[in-house]
């Protein structure tokens, strides 16, 4: 039994199909297709039902990925466990991090690790969903205020805080001293965010609530950031992606959300071992400016 097409079927059987598999282990569907036919004529059996929208596992291919993915992960481990001794970083990394901290922060440190290593193929994709390391081929992942996870170890790389930011063009909220009722503001939100949600701001004047009330709704902080300095509403936006612009003065800074701190990990999983290459990105990820931010 060959154990490339092994691995493969397995791929395809633990993301649902060709295309999942293809897209996770950045391989051809048709290759994948082929390598999964070819362990079928060598086994004389079905593995797989091809359907033209769907497949399913026949009841050989749910024995044969129950009895062989472990093997499969043990078979990987074992191949990191050698490549973990290389002195030289070498080999495929793919890491996932959400979207403001990789297009913000990572990707100026993707491209000294590239310049660095370049026997090492980065592949760093920006996403704001929870990925699984095992299941959706990442190496390491970066996390905002991770959940306690037993099957991921990691690093706090960071710490952030969110900033209550609006142009200049828009008055700052009269903080009167004492007052009791949230002051309504015109906000830029998420899509997501709650109908009913309060701001609470540390100011200079003390603490401080806001009604915020949505005049725009947007997917992603990037562009809220720039609606907030088009002076459409005020945001709450993390201090990395607006510190630069509110020391410019295009954006003004009326205080800090109050609440836990917010914590950026870098996280792999605790089964692999620490492989050189994601050692060596870890080490770049230690020397971030205002890594000790809180």
């Amino acid at each position: 039994m060959d154990l490339t097409s092994l691995a493969d079927f397995n791929a395809v059987a633990l993301h649902g199909g060709f295309g999942p598999a293809g897209r996770a282990l950045d391989r051809p569907k048709a290759t994948l297709s082929r390598r999964v036919a070819e362990l079928e004529e060598a086994l004389g059996v079905r593995l797989i039902e091809r359907g033209s929208r769907t497949l399913r596992l026949t009841e050989e291919g749910l024995v044969l990925h129950e009895r062989t993915r472990g093997l499969m992960a043990e078979i990987q481990e074992a191949g990191e466990a050698v490549a973990s001794r290389a002195p030289v970083p070498r080999g495929r990394l793919r890491i996932s991090a959400p979207v403001v901290f990789a297009h913000v922060v990572l990707v100026r440190i993707a491209t000294r690790f590239a310049l660095a290593y370049p026997q090492v193929e980065l592949e760093l994709v920006a996403e704001d969903r929870v990925v699984d390391p095992v299941e959706d081929g990442y190496d390491m992942v970066i996390r905002i205020n991770p959940a306690p996870d037993q099957q991921l170890v990691g690093r706090r790389i960071l710490g952030d805080e969110l900033l209550l930011v609006a142009a200049p063009t828009m008055s700052i909220p009269p903080w009167a001293a004492g007052e009791a009722a949230a002051l309504a503001v015109p906000a830029v939100v998420l899509a997501a965010a709650s109908a009913n949600a309060t701001w609470s701001v540390r100011t200079e004047n003390g603490l401080r609530s806001l009604a915020p009330t949505p005049v725009l709704r947007l997917s992603s902080l990037l562009m809220v950031r720039d609606a907030v300095l088009d002076g459409v509403g005020a945001a709450m936006l993390p201090k990395l992606l607006v510190e630069q612009d509110v020391t410019a003065g295009r954006l003004v800074c009326w205080g800090v959300a109050d609440g836990p701190a917010v914590e950026i990990w870098a996280l792999y999983h605790s089964r692999r071992l620490l492989s050189a290459k994601v050692r060596a990105f870890m080490d770049l990820l230690q020397d971030l400016p205002g890594r000790e931010r809180k």
